[in-house]
């Protein structure tokens, strides 16, 4: 049994469909009645977005289904990143853990099944930093027996965390002037993806604003990991014209299969290990050779 249930954080701002879609998808939920939902609506940043912030508005008042809805409407624009650190910080504050969700995800029957039971289960490991519900089409190794895996890296596309592990981050990244000389940690920050040296480098430039980097940096910095379920119960359908990160891909490497089993009940491990073989499919999905090739296959297929 579940002592209590997390509150779901969802974050909209001008997809009127894509918000649709994901709110259909989490009001099928088997725990949806019974989960309470924050939906934080950032404010229109130039008067082009205008209507459509408007329009996205007026739909999130319609919504039934929780056990309960707050809305929160941003009177100035936050953009993604200071909206999800304000407003987790807010509610986990006030919770003690918090389930977040952007505008652009499909979600299985059973992703509150699986992020409320995994919090449950770890949330007394000083090792554990998140769950996440997203898993990139990794294949389980044969004769596994457990429901998830862990890796070194934190996913942002439907994820949860509990107060102890949110409070304290160093959003400022105030040590990266030193660690930015040290080529030892560099390559060892690189190893759950060739990009992330990179996105943290384009983050202090200001030339990308990205919470999840951040995040990241924390992870590495802690010894920290994230839980993923063995089968995907996140897909991300987000890759468009208005995305905030993101482009209409040919191919995309990050898609996935959407758990269709429907069971609530999952096998966790006690112990925390990375799997060799798990962790050689994740870091080529984020290694360099993967996002060359997908970009080829995008140009040219």
């Amino acid at each position: 049994m579940i002592n209590e249930y997390a509150p779901i954080v969802l974050f909209v701002y001008n997809r009127i469909q894509n918000t649709i879609n994901t709110i259909n998808t989490l009001q099928a939920n088997n725990l949806a009645n019974e989960s309470d939902l924050y939906i934080f609506s950032d404010a229109p940043k130039n008067e082009q977005a205008f209507d459509a912030v408007k329009q996205v508005r007026a739909y999130i008042k319609t919504i039934t289904g929780f056990k309960s809805i707050i809305i929160i409407e941003q009177e100035t624009n936050l953009g993604l990143a200071n909206s999800i650190i304000k407003s987790v910080t807010q509610v986990i504050n006030k919770c003690g853990k918090a389930i977040v969700l952007e505008d652009d995800l499909l979600l299985s029957s059973n992703f509150l099944d699986f992020m409320n039971t995994a919090l449950d289960y770890y949330q007394h490991n000083p090792s554990i930093l998140s769950v996440s519900g997203y898993n990139m089409a990794i294949k389980p190794p044969k004769h596994t027996v457990f429901d998830v895996f862990f890796a070194g890296r934190a996913a942002s596309w439907g994820w949860a965390t509990w107060a102890h592990q949110w409070q304290g981050i160093d959003w400022e990244v105030s040590d990266f002037k030193f660690f930015s000389k040290n080529k030892k940690q560099i390559k060892r920050f690189n190893y759950n993806g060739s990009d992330m040296f990179n996105m943290l480098k384009k983050q202090q430039a200001g030339l990308i604003n990205s919470w999840a980097i951040r995040y990241c940096y924390h992870q590495f910095k802690n010894n920290l990991y994230t839980v993923y379920p063995m089968v995907s119960k996140v897909k991300n359908t987000g890759f468009g014209a208005d995305a905030t990160h993101t482009t209409i891909p040919r191919y995309n490497r990050f898609d996935c299969l959407l758990d269709t089993s429907n069971k609530t009940e999952f096998n966790y491990s006690k112990n925390i290990y990375i799997n060799p073989l798990i962790m050689k499919q994740f870091r080529n999905v984020n290694g360099i050779v993967q996002r060359i090739i997908s970009k080829l296959l995008n140009i040219y297929g």
